[in-house]
C-alpha cells in the first residue's frame, strides 16, 4: 500500500472510531482498537485527566464511552493533527480536547488526547 493508501486507511479508522465514541458502542471501539491499545491523556494538571495510560482494547474502548457519558454534547470534528488524521473535540463551539492516533496496520495502536488548555490555544478560534 503507497503513502496515499496508509494515508486513506487511516482517515477511516479515525472515522470509525469517531463515530463508535460517538454511539458510545464499546464493541465498534474495540474493532478499531489493537488489541494491546493503548491511550495517554494531557491534562498539564489544569483539568482532569487519567493519572496513567489506559491500556488493552476493551480498557480503552470503555474508558471513551465513559467519556461520551460524562461529558454529553461534545462534537467530534475530523483533522489533521500533526500531519495525521485526528480528532478536535469540541463542547458549545470550544476545543477542549485534540486527539492524535497512531495505527499500526488496520487498527489504532496509541490515541493522546491534549486537554491540558494551554496547549490547545492552537486550536482555538479567535
Amino acid at each position: 500500500m503507497g503513502v496515499r493508501g496508509r494515508e486513506v486507511a487511516a482517515a477511516q479508522m479515525v472515522r470509525a472510531f469517531r463515530r463508535a465514541w460517538e454511539d458510545q458502542d464499546i464493541d465498534g471501539l474495540i474493532g478499531v482498537l489493537a488489541p494491546d491499545a493503548t491511550a495517554t491523556g494531557d491534562g498539564g494538571g489544569l483539568v482532569p485527566a487519567a493519572l496513567h495510560p489506559v491500556e488493552g482494547a476493551e480498557q480503552v474502548a470503555r474508558f471513551f464511552a465513559e467519556r461520551a457519558r460524562a461529558v454529553p454534547g461534545i462534537s467530534l470534528l475530523e483533522c489533521a493533527v500533526d500531519g495525521r488524521p485526528g480528532l478536535v473535540a469540541q463542547k458549545d463551539g470550544i476545543t477542549v480536547s485534540v486527539l492524535a492516533f497512531d495505527i499500526a496496520g488496520d487498527r489504532i495502536q496509541h490515541v493522546w488526547a491534549v486537554l491540558n488548555p494551554d496547549k490547545l490555544r492552537p486550536w482555538t478560534a479567535d
